[in-house]
């Protein structure tokens, strides 16, 4: 149960109104002494305390009285919908200390409000990008195992084909689990970063070996920006951050044009920061996207039909990976010209020491 409320009485307003009472009642009784020639100053001295006594303790009894009580009960109202906080405050009977309480709090409950609508609608989103992942996986699973239940399971060439293609769909499937079963690991803290010193530059290099072939069908050229020649080592978890440059580098693969580039650099920020730029000449993201990419299976193209495949999670991966790090992660995009994603990394201790 919420703790009792505690009154914080207030003596501004009876005191105030107590000044002003007595002030014109004084002018008033002075101005009738002095109509009848009956001027005496003690007199009308003492009648103006008396007026401001009488006036205060009136006020303030009726006050307390009426005001107190109504506020005590939007007081007990208002501590149903919010007992964690609104117990702890004092009840005021003085107006403008109530009135700017009662705005905080309507201002505080409208952004409530606010975030609870834009949670729902990227609940909405969220459901219908999983509905959209998982079903386009399931059913051609089932499509194929159906045909085979038909009668095509007797076609040697058909069976092997079409077992085939329903073990892809399946593999599909666990990659979208996969890919959720780590963001979740990621969002609730619940993924243990194994940090230590590696070669940022050697990290890069095995990927783009990876990575090779996939560009190759696209003849998309992955290169460093210059030539590095001595290593560049970063704390961090080197697994992670491979999987970072690998989401990084597949997405832009994947939306880079025909015989483009995509260039990675590696800089200096400040004395113990190097900044990893992964840049390309694509197609570019519009701007009303950028805020949303790296939502879980928001994607640019928002047609049923999607050219390129995925989880649809791996920007989401990038971003959560990188704020485990305590590191931030950056975007810059135009249509037509390409994209440009950047995070940041701690140096290694033997790096400083060298610098």
């Amino acid at each position: 149960m919420a703790a009792p409320l505690r009154s914080k009485k207030s003596y501004r307003f009876a005191f105030r109104s107590s000044i002003y009472i007595a002030v014109i009642a004084t002018l008033v009784l002075g101005f009738l002494q002095w109509s009848f020639n009956a001027m005496h100053w003690g007199i009308l001295t003492s009648a103006a305390i008396l007026f401001f006594v009488t006036s205060f303790i009136t006020l303030q009894v009726r006050i307390e009285k009426f005001i107190y009580k109504r506020i005590k009960k939007i007081y007990d109202d208002v501590a149903l919908l919010e007992s964690s906080t609104i117990p702890s405050y004092p009840v005021t009977t003085d107006m403008r200390t109530l009135t700017a309480e009662i705005e905080k709090f309507a201002k505080d409950k409208k952004i409530e409000i606010d975030t609870l609508k834009i949670r729902e609608e990227y609940r909405k989103d969220f459901l219908g990008n999983v509905s959209h992942e998982l079903k386009t996986p399931l059913f051609t699973v089932q499509g194929y195992l159906e045909t085979l239940l038909d009668g095509a399971i007797d076609d040697k060439n058909v069976r092997k084909k079409y077992i085939i293609r329903a073990n892809k769909a399946v593999d599909r499937l666990i990659y979208i689990v996969k890919d959720l079963d780590l963001i979740t690991k990621l969002e609730v803290g619940d993924l243990n970063l194994e940090k230590k010193s590696f070669n940022i530059v050697e990290l890069i290099q095995s990927v783009f070996d990876l990575l090779e072939m996939k560009a190759a069908k696209k003849n998309i050229s992955l290169t460093f920006d210059i030539t590095y020649t001595k290593p560049i080592f970063v704390y961090a978890d080197k697994e992670k951050i491979q999987q970072v440059l690998t989401n990084l580098l597949v997405n832009s693969i994947k939306y880079g044009n025909d015989n483009g580039t995509t260039e990675v650099s590696v800089e200096n920020l400040v004395k113990n920061k190097v900044i990893i730029r992964v840049t390309d000449n694509g197609e570019g993201i519009p701007t009303v996207h950028i805020p949303r990419l790296f939502e879980r299976f928001y994607r640019v193209d928002q047609s049923g039909s999607r050219r390129e495949g995925g989880s649809g999670l791996g920007l989401a991966i990038v971003k959560h990976v990188i704020e485990a790090h305590g590191e931030k992660i950056y975007v810059e995009s135009a249509v037509e010209v390409g994209s440009e994603f950047s995070f940041t990394l701690e140096k290694s201790t033997s790096q400083l020491e060298d610098a």
